[in-house]
């Protein structure tokens, strides 16, 4: 690993997409379309349901995946706000990855019953409709800003979040299993800072706007979220939040990479955002176990017994142990994140 990219390999454990039939909520989204040009290259659906309420998003899926090249995929007009069009979606699917959401701050400080009912009616939902069709596993995304959150979006995944867990108890033994994946900002998602900039930019900006010189925040390249969930999605047993090992950078130093020549527009911190973020909070600490590439937060109804025996040797955190993005072990450099971006770039067909 280089000590400036970070770039972690959470490929391993791999699932096991052989024949098997997935679904993904969200699925036009930045996670959502790299999430099926992966699992298009590297396995063998039976098939891959794309679920999102936006028409014109599918259509342009469509032209880079056309069902007559590619069998297998699926492309399904749905909103999560209505349970009974999920459960039409989810017959006959083995795995559901859970990726739709209303993601930005400001708009869900201003709509707060749109993003309650995506993000936690929503969440509901696809618990609901997952036990109705036997589907075996459902692992759904969440983020940074659940953790003690200070914003309604925050809180609304936080709900969601306990939602999914708290499924568990209701599934029984043979049938589905719920886990969540927690990270944090993704370079390459629709609606970044990175994407802000770059923007400017391209507009002739000669300055760009810094909330505040000491924020920092945990960074995630798309692909490398993408392994993480389904690596995740291949040992959960039910019950477990995993939050990968991530690097932090300042956003001053984000300007830095992007705009290096560009001067800072100081604006202050907006409604609802933190100065620094936190995955994993102090009174998570007695659930949370450490693994070489991630930590993994334990249910409490099954707080004592170890997660992901398949991961290694799990190691219990120090019970004053916290995760925030200011006391990292781990930074990206101005130069790292320019890799990076560069490699996210490469990576992705031009339209997608």
């Amino acid at each position: 690993m280089n000590n400036q990219d970070f770039v972690r390999d959470f490929t391993i454990p791999p699932p096991d997409l052989s024949d098997k039939s997935i679904m993904i909520t969200g699925g036009t989204g930045s996670f959502g379309k790299a999430f099926v040009r992966k699992v298009l290259r590297d396995f063998a659906p039976r098939k891959l349901i794309i679920f999102s309420r936006d028409e014109l998003k599918q259509s342009e899926i469509a032209k880079h995946y056309p069902v007559e090249k590619y069998s297998a995929i699926r492309y399904f007009i749905g909103d999560v706000r209505d349970e009974s069009r999920l459960e039409l979606a989810m017959r006959d699917v083995d795995y559901v990855i859970h990726a739709a959401a209303l993601k930005q701050v400001p708009a869900a400080e201003y709509n707060p019953i749109e993003c309650i009912n995506t993000n936690v009616i929503g969440a509901e939902n696809v618990v609901r409709a997952s036990l109705r069709t036997n589907v075996k596993k459902v692992i759904a995304l969440s983020t940074d800003k659940a953790a003690n959150p200070i914003n309604l979006y925050g809180a609304s995944k936080l709900a969601a979040d306990k939602i999914f867990v708290a499924a568990n108890n209701l599934s029984g033994t043979d049938c589905a299993r719920f886990s969540v994946v927690r990270y944090g900002n993704v370079l390459g998602s629709r609606g970044s800072v990175v994407e802000l900039y770059e923007e400017l930019l391209r507009e002739g900006a000669t300055s760009v706007p810094i909330t505040d010189s000491r924020m920092s925040r945990f960074w995630i390249t798309i692909d490398q979220g993408v392994d993480f969930v389904l690596s995740s999605l291949s040992v959960m047993e039910g019950g477990e939040t995993y939050v990968p090992k991530i690097p932090s950078m300042k956003i001053i130093d984000v300007a830095k990479a992007i705009a290096p020549d560009a001067s800072h527009d100081i604006i202050g911190i907006r409604p609802g955002e933190k100065l620094h973020e936190l995955m994993i909070s102090a009174d998570d600490a007695r659930f949370t176990w450490e693994f070489d590439d991630r930590y993994i937060i334990s249910p409490p109804f099954n707080a004592d017994n170890a997660p992901g025996a398949s991961l290694g040797q799990a190691r219990p955190v120090d019970e004053r142990f916290q995760y925030s993005s200011d006391n990292n072990d781990e930074w990206l450099s101005p130069d790292g994140l320019r890799r990076l971006l560069a490699g996210t770039s490469a990576a992705t067909p031009k339209g997608l």
